[in-house]
């Protein structure tokens, strides 16, 4: 499939913010664990969750989804073993890894897939399950994990991965005794994951903190938990109002976790007004200031995953604004597609100087990953003209429809499936 975006429309209205991909996903794994009957809420949706429920079926497990809500029954007997197809269809299913340690005492995985940022190494996950037990090889391209017991203790992370503290926390429920997390990552996904498991029948405190303790338990019980809304979705949608100069109101919004968005938006001039803790509008200038620097840095430093959100805003800013990547090698693939747009982007390392250009044009670009399809988007919505985004795959593993809610603000756009033919000049 490709989106055809026409540049150039004013928009207005109200966005609802889905539920949170990188919060539902781990805790969908984590439902293995319980061996109960889980109702999860205000679930996204999108491909992502589509294969991690395809996984979750493979395993033998009951899966049914009703609008935004998946139920989970994981009480049957499963395997600890997916296939290759469907581990690399997402880079997130690396999460079983964990759960399937907690309840099975092995697993064999393969190599996971999803967005090409650098190498992404899964070092730290192995490395902290290896220091509580879990005896690791590689079998035919396959990871291979055993453990007689998980011991107990404090083990401490040598950069704080989401992921590996994702796996950690799971696994670490089946342990002899407790288990002390130093420097374990903070993002507010973390938060939702232990929020999780201690309504299904868990006791694990300070997610979010320096430290997390996770007390062993083989106690749960059925449950229903809502997911917290995307962080990510919501900055994009921040993103887009201030590009395209329009005001616009974000509901379901997570505005305690918006915080650094907000604050690098109000550099820019953009004053965003929260209404309660969960809705906000933004209200941005004529024209948009530039950024000194913005630093990505893990929670709760600037996100990641909205860097190049904000550079493709930083585009329609009056000067030279400066980004650096700290986070994930390879995570400025979306600048050569902004460039063929008119924007004027140049990467020396990991650091990115955006010159703000008057006009943007229509192009024909191509999504790297779901982040980089996301800010093609921004660009095409405040571009003359029309643009043509292909490969939108990534950007459908993260954003739930997302043209359906463009067109319902304002914006002129569509999806085009691959079959049909689109000459240029594009039109919608």
């Amino acid at each position: 499939m490709k989106y055809l975006i026409e540049g150039g429309k004013k928009l207005s209205g109200t966005v609802r913010i889905s539920g949170s991909k990188n919060a539902v996903l781990p805790i969908l794994a984590a439902t293995i664990i319980t061996g109960k009957k889980t109702v999860l809420k205000n679930c996204p949706d999108i491909s992502d969750v589509h294969c991690t429920v395809d996984i979750l079926k493979y395993l033998g497990y009951d899966v049914t989804i009703d609008g935004s809500t998946i139920t989970v029954d994981s009480s049957k007997k499963s395997t600890p073993e997916v296939p290759r197809e469907l581990m690399c269809r997402l880079r997130s299913s690396i999460i079983f890894l964990g759960a399937f340690i907690n309840r099975f005492g092995y697993a064999k995985l393969f190599p996971p897939g999803g967005c090409e940022l650098g190498k992404r190494p899964i070092d730290i996950h192995l490395s902290m399950l290896s220091q509580m037990g879990v005896d690791i090889i590689e079998e035919d391209c396959r990871i291979v994990c055993t453990t007689p017991k998980l011991s107990g203790g404090e083990y401490r992370f040598s950069f704080p991965s989401v992921g590996a503290t994702e796996n950690v926390m799971i696994a670490a429920l089946k342990a002899d005794g407790p288990v002390v997390l130093k420097n374990p990552a903070k993002e507010p996904e973390i938060v939702d994951l232990q929020n999780f498991l201690c309504t299904a029948g868990a006791k694990i405190t300070g997610a979010g903190t320096d430290t997390i303790t996770v007390y062993p338990t083989n106690s749960f019980h059925d449950c229903e938990y809502t997911v917290s809304s995307d962080r990510i979705e919501a900055a994009t949608y921040m993103a887009i109002a201030s590009a395209t100069r329009s005001m616009l109101t974000l509901t379901n919004a997570p505005c305690k976790d918006l915080f650094r968005m907000a604050e690098a938006m109000e550099q820019m001039g953009v004053y965003v007004m929260e209404s309660n803790s969960h809705t906000l509008t933004v209200i941005p200038p004529k024209r948009l200031k530039p950024v000194s620097m913005i630093t990505t840095m893990p929670h709760p430093g600037f996100p990641t995953d909205a860097q190049a959100l904000l550079m493709a805003t930083l585009l329609k800013a009056e000067g030279c604004s400066m980004i650096v990547e700290n986070i994930f090698e390879n995570r400025y693939n979306h600048v050569e597609e902004l460039n063929k747009m008119g924007a004027n982007v140049l990467v020396d390392g990991n650091t990115a100087k955006i010159f703000g250009v008057e006009t943007l044009f229509g192009a024909q670009v191509y999504a790297r990953d779901l982040r980089a399809g996301a800010a093609l988007v921004i660009a095409a919505l405040c571009a003359e003209g029309t643009t043509l985004i292909h490969n939108v795959h990534h950007i459908e593993r993260g954003y739930e429809k997302m043209i359906e809610k463009l067109n319902l603000i304002g914006a002129n756009a569509k999806v085009i499936n691959s079959k049909e033919q689109t000459d240029e000049p594009y039109s919608l």
